[in-house]
């Protein structure tokens, strides 16, 4: 039988037009375990679950900016994927971004870039993956690979694996100086 609390917690959740359980519910709480692993890298989210306005299908999960590092002149806009599985899924997070979902994703990013102005200087795309009710063996056998932080995390009980750089922009494969 469920707690006082999380029955609570339950009709809070349902009162805020959010589903708590389901494949939902695993979404909205992989999206908030991304978030925070990106927020302690100093990362600044800027919007999440953006809608192309032409076209409500195409979303971006998460629009964050990562700070200029040592040698850069501008921070990175940084399109995020978030993929949220059960741990041990047979089809891991980043594997589910495939051509047809990058291409949806593709546009959207398009569609946000051509709203900026001045259109920033350096963007990317990355996937985090987030992994809910990993076991001990799995949680041992991650913590063995000893991954930098950047890579890896584990918030609220949840895997968290930054995939960093993931090709989509084709007309940004290659690094040029202009």
């Amino acid at each position: 039988m469920r707690s006082w609390r999380g029955q609570l917690q339950k009709i809070w959740d349902l009162a805020r037009g959010r589903r708590s359980s389901g494949p939902a519910g695993l979404g909205v709480a992989g999206e908030r375990a991304a978030e925070a692993h990106l927020r302690a890298q100093g990362w600044r989210v800027l919007t999440r679950n953006w809608r192309n306005p032409a076209d409500e299908r195409e979303e971006i999960d998460l629009v964050c900016e990562e700070p200029a590092g040592p040698g850069d002149a501008a921070p990175t806009l940084v399109f995020v994927e978030v993929k949220a599985r059960v741990a041990g899924a047979r089809v891991g997070g980043y594997q589910a971004v495939d051509k047809r979902k990058k291409a949806v994703l593709l546009r959207a990013c398009r569609a946000y870039l051509a709203r900026l102005r001045p259109a920033p200087r350096h963007v990317r795309f990355d996937i985090v993956e987030v992994a809910h009710g990993a076991g001990a063996a799995l949680r041992a056998e991650v913590a063995a690979m000893r991954l930098a932080p950047g890579v890896f995390s584990e918030r609220d009980g949840r895997l968290v694996w930054h995939h960093r750089a993931v090709p989509l922009f084709p007309d940004r494969a290659a690094h040029r100086h202009d």
